[in-house]
């Protein structure tokens, strides 16, 4: 069954998910077409995160609870996992991924996102 995610403080919420999908999918549909060979895992990763951000607008504006739980934690490991990673061994980075230091090229939005919008599925049992 599903239900209002998407609405009230909850379209917030979405619109920073649309917001984030459309930057991180255009950034990287650039970097493919123009630099893939100078990065191609971190151009990669970046398309990723972007189609996690559509995948988590179309859920919380459906109120696809299952789906935007399981995509808000795929975003929450890569935030980690990359950013961990992008910061212990920067050579593996040669450019900047979404997730790359835990989203500093973004104002660590994608790290207090998925963590907003857990709280937000969570609370709204």
């Amino acid at each position: 069954m599903s239900d209002a995610l998407g609405k009230g403080p909850g379209r917030a919420l979405v619109a920073v998910y649309g917001l984030f999908a459309l930057a991180a999918g255009a950034r990287a549909t650039v970097q493919i077409l123009t630099r893939f060979g100078e990065a191609p895992l971190a151009y990669a990763l970046s398309a990723f995160a972007a189609l996690v951000y559509v995948l988590l607008t179309v859920a919380l504006a459906r109120g696809a609870r299952r789906v935007a739980l399981v995509a808000l934690g795929i975003e929450l490991a890569g935030v980690l996992v990359i950013g961990t990673v992008s910061l212990l061994d920067p050579a593996a980075f040669p450019d900047d991924t979404v997730w790359s230091g835990y989203g500093s090229g973004y104002l660590y939005i994608p790290l207090v996102l998925p963590l907003v919008g857990l709280y937000w599925l969570l609370r709204r049992r």
